[in-house]
């Protein structure tokens, strides 16, 4: 190897890393580090790593806020935390996909609606219902397993867009970067995120953990099908619908559990 190819192997690798980081939050990379078209496409096997970034800091900033306020606005300002840190991307996507698809129109309609800018009354719907549901789920726990929780929304989120991108088509064709992502998808991306998911769940919440990341697998794979019948595959604002979504699973598995008096 010649001098200075390792450093190279390692940009290449290291660049993902950061172009995925870059895309799902709103942290900045270092110049030298910011990822191309190109490095955002290969970025899908660093997904679950980012989510489980995020979900780190935002469980303990959750717990210094249950040490600050009460519950309530304590729940209020994580839901928002969980929101900001991706600068609301995940959210306008959600209220695309509601809108279009609760439009009852055929498939070039409802692509023509999620393309509009214009937030309409179902995008509404579905943006206020998913923060009620994580704001109930989360001012009804406390302690290790509302932090667990916490935790684990994140990465059962960001688990969400590369099982789509993987195993879905991509409904616009050769068009916008979901097309770069779809070329560079592959069984290695989805490999690794399963493991990662897997191996992130079972770790922080062992007998839980494993029902949360098979709960999140099943409702990932519901969700994808339904895109299938619905426009045929995926795009940016159905992958943007399934974080949202997925980032329900941990709390509502960690509350079923205890109302059936279940222990792990």
């Amino acid at each position: 190897m010649k001098v200075g190819d390792e450093g190279k192997t390692l940009t290449r690798f290291v660049r993902p890393f950061f172009a995925a980081l870059t895309f799902l939050t709103i942290a900045p990379a270092p110049g030298s580090l910011l990822g191309s078209e190109v490095d955002i496409a290969r970025s899908l096997p660093w997904f679950v790593v980012v989510g489980t970034m995020i979900g780190a800091c935002v469980a303990l900033l959750d717990k210094l806020l249950c040490h600050l306020l009460p519950v309530l606005p304590a729940s209020a300002l994580t839901v928002l935390l969980l929101i900001a840190v991706s600068g609301g991307l995940h959210m306008d996507g959600l209220a695309d996909t509601a809108d279009g698809f609760f439009s009852a129109r055929p498939k070039a309609r409802v692509l023509e609606i999620m393309r509009d800018s214009r937030i309409g009354a179902m995008g509404v719907i579905a943006i206020v219902a998913v923060m009620l549901v994580k704001f109930s789920l989360l001012a009804s726990m406390d302690g290790t397993e509302r932090f667990v929780a916490v935790f684990l929304m994140p990465v059962a989120g960001r688990f969400a867009p590369v099982f789509t991108t993987v195993t879905m088509k991509y409904v616009h064709g050769d068009a916008g970067l979901g097309t770069a992502f779809k070329k560079n998808a592959s069984l290695f991306s989805l490999s690794i995120s399963l493991l990662l998911l897997f191996g992130v769940c079972v770790g922080v919440a062992r007998y839980y953990g494993l029902i949360i990341a098979l709960a999140t697998l099943l409702i990932v794979a519901i969700f994808s099908f339904w895109c299938g019948r619905k426009i045929g595959g995926w795009t940016g604002d159905t992958l943007g619908a399934s974080v949202e979504i997925s980032e329900t699973i941990p709390p509502i598995v960690f509350l079923l559990a205890a109302h059936a008096g279940i222990v792990p």
